[in-house]
């Protein structure tokens, strides 16, 4: 009974800290932003880089991954169930005072894909606490899923696919976007519903002309044609190696008469400096910064609307180039939604980490049984 117990509690552990950790991981932005905020809660915003701190995500992203993993495949046994209650240790009197004193209204456990209220985070890491104890005390009653002289495998193998994931996610786009502004949201229907009293996280979203301060969003999402909008929450952060590019699909707008903005939360200073470095002649807009950083992970980063709807998102690291803009966006395949789906993300997913260690753990097991039946025969003929 004990064992069963003890394989439970690990299994959840297992399955949460995967999960954790991967959603961290695919939107390390994501990630950098809540551990700022925790530092401005505590007075303590702005002693740490941003490099720093966007170092801490990927990290964090990294270890809860690789422990979730290495519970379920019970590699290094001992260590790894104490590193488990350490950090549950850690969190769970942080999310009692998170959900005693709410500074945050949500701890970002699971980022974006499952927010959950403070007490709820609690209560969740109440129950974990119990089952690291219970763990880290019979680390020697978990099972393997793969033998001792091949667990290096997996260990590598997952501290690989975890960084890759999160450098990816760093220089194109998170690869599961969970924000309300994902390609393929109606952002002109969920915009009018947010207006007439709707509970929808798009109340913060607006454009205003930064020479005029008219508000044209309505405007903008009324337009039923293409229309490029440029995203930078801050200009003076923004990242200025793809200003050809950037320059190059304004004069594609422009040849083929799509409105292109630009979209920032800075002053005017900062506009006229971009302006002076960039050759910029499109219009900016201005927008709250912490809605810019939830449509766009990267700044800047462009969107392509159409009809009010969000038809493709680029980092500044993958903009269309010429050859993708030698054509209208009316029989272009840049003016489609793409098809590369969620479900086959999940899939690619399942065949480069899943299915490699699914087979290593078959084929560790019928060594194991190989050696098994050998071993038995070999004493059977001994005795005879």
């Amino acid at each position: 009974m004990k064992k069963i117990i003890v394989n439970l509690c690990r299994l959840l552990l297992a399955v949460v800290f995967i999960l954790s950790g991967f959603v961290k991981a695919v939107d390390p932005k994501g990630t950098q932003y809540k551990i700022e905020d925790y530092l401005q809660v505590w007075h303590l915003d702005g002693l740490l880089p941003e490099f720093v701190t966007l170092a801490l995500s990927v990290g964090l992203s990294a270890l809860e991954f690789c422990i979730g993993i290495f519970l379920l495949f019970a590699i290094r046994r001992r260590l790894t169930s104490k590193v488990a209650v350490i950090m549950m240790g850690v969190l769970t009197p942080l999310t009692l005072w998170l959900a005693l004193a709410d500074p945050i209204s949500d701890c970002g456990c699971f980022g974006d894909a499952l927010v959950l209220t403070n007490w709820q985070t609690f209560w969740k890491n109440a129950v974990l606490l119990v089952a690291a104890i219970m763990v880290a005390a019979n680390p020697l009653q978990m099972f393997r899923f793969v033998s001792r002289a091949r667990q290096w495998i997996v260990m590598n193998y997952t501290v690989l696919f975890i960084l890759i994931i999160a450098g990816w996610s760093l220089y194109d786009l998170p690869q599961f976007d969970f924000r309300p502004y994902r390609i393929g949201t109606d952002l002109r229907t969920n915009w009018q519903r947010t207006m007439e009293g709707e509970d929808l996280p798009y109340a913060e979203f607006f454009l205003s002309r930064a020479d005029d301060g008219e508000d044209i969003t309505e405007q903008v999402l009324d337009d039923e044609g293409y229309t490029f909008l440029l995203v930078s929450p801050h200009l003076e952060q923004a990242d200025d190696s793809q200003l050809d590019l950037i320059n190059q699909v304004y004069e594609y707008a422009q040849d083929y008469g799509y409105p292109f903005y630009g979209m920032t939360a800075s002053g005017q200073q900062a506009i006229a400096h971009w302006r002076d470095v960039t050759g910029a002649e499109y219009p900016f807009c201005q927008t709250d910064d912490i809605t810019l950083k939830t449509i766009c992970r990267s700044n800047p980063g462009l969107l392509l609307l159409k009809d009010g709807t969000i038809m493709r998102k680029w980092s500044h690291n993958l903009l269309p180039d010429e050859y993708e803009l030698s054509e209208p966006l009316e029989t272009s395949e840049l003016g489609r939604l793409p098809e590369d789906s969620v479900v086959r993300r999940i899939v690619a997913l399942l065949l480069w980490f899943v299915l490699p260690l699914a087979l290593l753990t078959i084929a560790d097991r019928l060594w194991a049984w190989t050696r098994w039946v050998r071993r038995k025969d070999t004493s059977k003929k001994r005795k005879q």
